[in-house]
């Protein structure tokens, strides 16, 4: 069979190339494929026999996929399991995509604790969405992939196995469009998972480019909340000057906090020295207890402390 169209993603690396160990089948691919790998780290696929068409790892630096090709476009990978007796799965018109990440929410859980960046399926950011939607774009204009899928995309481990949506034999054959290694025949794969499939063919329908990120930037987050209402020219008693930033709303605070430190350190070598004194001069008059005074002189400078703290708080 002849295969039609552009054979190589554009932007895909070749560094993992295994069309020329293994050949596989030409074909005129109408079916994507989805997998999770369950790791963090671009798979060796035993060095290509357990390969599919393409891998995406994350690079959450610059929030985008790096795309990894390993086969042709319309050539038949090597990812799913194909029983004897049965129906064509790798060879029928499939082309495999394998999302560097996890489906699994213990796993999730696990790297999470653990401080390991990963992409965990159920939850993409819009970024990896963004990414993956692009390429189904592509496989739709240039190889007719229809942007649909109408499978349901259960949330593992309950996607595991006999999971109520694997396709039969007759329904695989005949299907077109988007799919996870959970619809498979002949396969127990659960991967990946409650995948957001909606999501992706929702956002390859809407545009032909991938959208740069649109989230606000932590200091136009900051700019947004201080300027809100007027808050950062009214705190620095110019509500009339549209030109005052954040950063000169904390620039006066810290000259004013550094002015009050230094008032409350005078402050407290001044009473220092006035309870010296006043004890100096209790101790010359046989009237007055000297320690007594100091003692309440000093509960008295300590409760005020305390209802300044709690007024504070």
């Amino acid at each position: 069979m002849a295969k039609t169209g552009p054979q190589r993603y554009p932007g895909a690396s070749t560094a993992y190339w295994y069309q020329d160990n293994y050949g596989g089948n030409a074909m005129e691919s109408n079916v994507i494929a989805w997998h999770s790998t369950e790791g963090t780290s671009l798979p060796s696929y035993g060095g290509g026999s357990s390969a599919p068409n393409f891998t995406a790892k994350p690079d959450f630096g610059a929030k985008r996929l790096v795309w990894f090709q390993h086969f042709d476009f319309d050539t038949s990978s090597r990812a799913l399991r194909n029983l004897a007796g049965g129906v064509q799965t790798n060879t029928l018109n499939v082309c495999q995509v394998e999302i560097v990440g996890t489906c699994d929410p213990t796993t999730h859980t696990k790297w999470t604790q653990a401080g390991y960046p990963h992409l965990y399926t159920p939850e993409l950011p819009d970024w990896a969405i963004r990414d993956l939607a692009a390429f189904a774009k592509w496989a739709h204009d240039n190889h007719g992939v229809p942007l649909t899928s109408g499978l349901t995309f259960k949330a593992y481990p309950s996607s595991y196995g006999a999971n109520g949506v694997r396709m039969t034999g007759s329904q695989w054959t005949s299907f077109k469009g988007h799919c996870g290694h959970q619809h498979v025949p002949e396969n127990d794969h659960g991967d990946p998972g409650a995948f957001p499939m909606a999501a992706i063919l929702t956002a390859a329908k809407g545009g032909s480019e991938p959208q740069e990120d649109d989230m606000p930037t932590t200091d136009e987050i900051a700019t947004a909340v201080l300027k809100k209402d007027n808050i950062v020219r009214n705190a620095v008693g110019t509500p009339d000057n549209e030109f005052v930033t954040p950063a000169t709303v904390l620039y006066r605070t810290e000259v004013v906090v550094r002015r009050i430190e230094a008032k409350l350190t005078a402050q407290d070598a001044t009473i220092s020295e006035l309870t010296k004194a006043v004890a100096a001069l209790a101790a010359d008059s046989t009237a007055i207890d000297a320690d007594a005074l100091v003692a309440r002189i000093t509960a008295a400078i300590e409760n005020v402390t305390v209802r300044l703290d709690v007024a504070d708080a």
